[in-house]
């Protein structure tokens, strides 16, 4: 019954057109395909493509009927492969077409499509493919001539406008004006929305306008916009194009001066380029007999091997490091000590025992005529300048200044360098160093020497002993160069927080400069002198319009920044400046002085508070020293009870405190009846000792004879004198040993306001060599056993 009615409807198709003229036909009746790039306009010539299955049928009885005929409708999303499409999904108006050269060929048929007239759909006949439709064809009304002649004249200038930009469009125009009449506007501004790469639903809307000056006032506004585009392409063209001829223009004319130069003699490859460079490097250097023919050979085995082999990219990176060497070229030491004392006191405040240090190690070079043969250890707290000291040495010197921090290195050839036969290998740090500043007596920072590690790879501070020794680095040999270097001129400044981490063997061949850390008067006068300063400049605020006083700066340092360096102290005063800035900008002509009224708002509360010492029975105030500086440390003993004889210890001891509680507890028990204490005391009592805080861990050979003193004060059920702090180790016999840190002790006493100190005899040198602030004031008892310690504690003592 389906074929039926299909041959009926194409018989009914067939007989409607009989009496019309080929180009004048307009079948009632259609079959309709669905294009899916853009609309198909009446004005348009071009080929359409469309799947073999299902529209071959569909083409087939088209061809059969004698005004090959069919309507194109625009479909903006296609149905999936072997679906048929939703006959209402179709916009409102086609395009019927007339079908020129039908082909097939890779399941593709493709035919020319000449579009003829708009065509609107009236009813349906066929909803499966073939599709069959009975159609109606659209007329526009009149409208105003002297308008769509406006319009006509304005489509046709930008027309002529876009045809210069894009010759794509001459051919199209060129079909346009074969077939159609420049008065006739209609297809006129088809044609022109057909020539825009307008989207498909913009176009569609153009083909949905039947009125004519309706449509021309679409079509205009999408023309134009097609004109700027193809402006702005041809505007890229043009520039891209100038720049690929500027390209080709200079590399034809290299190649003519190549020829030119090969024909005159005065070409040089690449290979020549680089020889004479790297022997234009050696000109005015001073090289060692063994140096310069190993040189020699290299530029010789450069110069026979081929220039893309492996080979010849490691000899010219090995040339390339040899030659940039400064060998023998020794910048001349600015040896003046009142320059070098200035230079000094510009970037440090206070540090005088250190500065005079440095003074004499420069007085003797100046003796001497040179510096040579000296590694200088600068061991301190964090944040107390060792870096910047090490930088003032270069500066008053005048040598150029290298740092690099060895610090969790745990490669030696960090050091030494790596083998040539490795990839990737290149020199140690030492002969970068030496490259980088282009003279062979600079000053080089190690900076975190105590941090080094060691691992499969070798042992860096092991590397570092041939470096330091100023009897073997005048012939150091770095593995990449394989060459002797001498670096018995290069001044070592080597930093570190504290000895322990650092071998024997390494520290022996050092000189140690202790920096301990700064008192408050010394870090007000940094303060002010320094890091105000140097904060203001940086976030550029004048000094007139911020101020902070003596008693605010007093106030962060004690307390908001304790600690032994400065670098918490920078903090907290940026902190301020900060917070301050936005004031500053919400009123422009506001100064402002900080008070300490104003630290807490800014601030927080205070980090540390005035610590009370602790005082009573069993209760010592003892001295410490930390790598962040010295700390007092208060001891605390108590008898728990008398059931038994027992001894305890808390407090993250190490095994060192250990032992020291255990000869003071011993030493004590042994002497009670010479201290005046109840001879059976410890007997039948079970004693604790403890360190308070004791999530820090602690350790050391300096609490001996503050440990006893907590003893010896519970036996005697007796408080010791107030105001006493005390550091030495103790032996059985009772002598009181020498301890380390002397300044960093009597600091952090000085710090907790306690001006009476105990000291071993043997440290009387030691406190007579601080600076005179740091002693003013002070008590000091010097005590060489502990019956001198137990004399001052307790003053009724025999």
């Amino acid at each position: 019954m389906n074929d039926n009615a299909d041959r009926n409807a194409d018989q009914e198709l067939i007989s409607a057109t009989q009496l019309a003229l080929p180009d004048q036909e307009q079948p009632d009746k259609l079959y309709i395909i669905p294009i899916h790039n853009r609309p198909f306009f009446p004005a348009q010539v071009l080929p359409v493509i469309v799947n073999e299955e299902p529209w071959a049928e569909t083409l087939e009885r088209v061809a059969n009927t004698p005004h090959k005929r069919l309507a194109l409708f625009y479909l903006d999303s296609p149905p999936a492969p072997g679906e048929p499409f939703d006959p209402e999904r179709l916009p409102e108006h086609g395009t019927m077409v007339r079908i020129h050269h039908a082909s097939r060929e890779g399941g593709k048929l493709q035919f020319v499509a000449q579009g003829m007239a708009r065509v609107r759909i009236r009813g349906w006949l066929h909803r499966q493919p073939p599709y069959l439709a009975e159609v109606e064809y659209p007329q526009s009304d009149e409208d105003p001539r002297d308008e769509v002649k406006a319009y006509g004249m304005a489509l046709i200038n930008a027309i002529k406008e876009l045809l210069p930009l894009n010759p794509l469009y001459s051919e199209e125009l060129k079909n346009y004006l074969n077939r159609f009449s420049p008065n006739a506007p209609s297809p006129l501004t088809d044609f022109a929305a057909a020539l825009t790469t307008a989207p498909g639903n913009e176009l569609q809307e153009v083909l949905d306008c039947v009125p004519i000056l309706k449509r021309m006032e679409k079509v205009l506004p999408l023309l134009r916009k097609e004109v700027e585009v193809a402006h702005l392409q041809n505007e890229l063209s043009a520039e891209v194009n100038r720049k690929i001829g500027d390209r080709q223009r200079e590399f034809f004319l290299k190649e003519q001066l190549q020829i030119i130069q090969r024909e005159l003699g005065i070409t040089k490859d690449d290979r020549s380029a680089d020889t004479d460079e790297f022997q234009q490097r050696l000109q005015g250097k001073v090289l060692p007999p063994a140096a310069r023919k190993r040189i020699d050979e290299e530029l010789n085995k450069l110069s026979i091997l081929e220039t893309g082999s492996p080979e010849y990219a490691v000899t010219r990176n090995y040339l390339d490091w040899a030659t940039a060497l400064p060998w023998g070229v020794h910048g001349k030491d600015k040896l003046d000590l009142k320059r070098a004392r200035k230079v000094l006191d510009k970037h440090h405040a206070g540090l005088d025992d250190i500065k005079n240090r440095i003074l004499e190690f420069l007085a003797v070079g100046a003796f001497k005529g040179e510096i040579s043969g000296a590694i200088v250890l600068l061991i301190g707290p964090p944040g107390v300048g060792k870096t910047s000291i090490g930088r003032s040495i270069a500066e008053s010197l005048g040598r150029p200044f290298y740092r690099f921090s060895v610090g969790g290195m745990r490669d030696e050839a960090e050091i030494k360098g790596h083998r040539r036969t490795y990839i990737g290998a290149q020199p140690g740090k030492l002969v970068q160093a030496l490259k980088d500043v282009e003279v062979m007596n600079p000053v080089i920072m190690l900076d975190e020497i105590d941090k080094m590690g060691a691992s499969y790879q070798g042992d860096p501070a092991s590397a570092l002993l041939e470096t330091l020794d100023p009897e073997q680095n005048v012939d150091f040999l770095d593995h990449y160069l394989d060459l002797r270097l001498d670096l018995s001129k290069v001044l070592f400044v080597c930093t570190a927080n504290t000895l322990d981490s650092i071998p024997g063997p390494l520290l022996d061949r050092m000189e140690v400069i202790r920096l301990s850390g700064y008192i408050t008067e010394e870090k007000l006068a940094i303060a002010k002198r320094h890091l105000w300063p140097r904060l203001l400049e940086k976030t550029g605020i004048p000094k007139g319009r911020l101020a902070i006083s003596d008693s605010a700066l007093r106030q962060v340092i004690e307390g908001y920044a304790r600690e032994a360096g400065v670098r918490q102290l920078e903090k907290q005063l940026g902190k301020l400046v900060r917070k301050t800035v936005i004031r500053l900008l919400e009123d422009p002509d506001l100064k402002v002085r900080i008070t300490p009224k104003e630290l807490e708002r800014h601030l927080g509360k205070p980090v540390f508070r005035t610590e009370q010492v602790l005082s009573g029975v069993g209760v010592i105030t003892g001295l410490a020293w930390t790598s962040m500086g010295g700390a007092t440390l208060p001891i605390e003993a108590t008898r728990i009870h008398t059931l038994n004889r027992g001894f305890k210890l808390t407090g993250q001891l190490g095994e060192v405190m250990k032992e020291s509680a255990e000869i003071a507890y011993s030493y004590v028990s042994s002497h009670l009846e010479d201290f005046r204490a109840d001879a059976g005391f410890f007997d039948e009592a079970f004693v604790h000792l403890h360190v308070p805080e004791g999530a820090t861990p602690k350790d050391g050979p300096s609490a001996g004879i503050t440990m006893a003193s907590a003893l010896l004060s519970l036996a005697r059920n007796q408080p010791v004198k107030k105001g006493v702090a005390m550091t030495g180790e103790l032996t059985l016999t009772g002598h009181v040993l020498p301890i380390g840190g002397v300044r960093e002790k009597v600091i952090a006493a000085r710090r907790q306001k306690i001006f009476e100190l105990i000291l071993p005899e043997a440290n009387r040198g030691d406190f007579e060599e601080l600076p005179d602030y740091l002693k003013e004031g002070l008590s000091v008892h010097f005590a060489r056993r502990f019956d001198d310690v137990a004399r001052v504690l307790f003053p009724t003592t025999a």
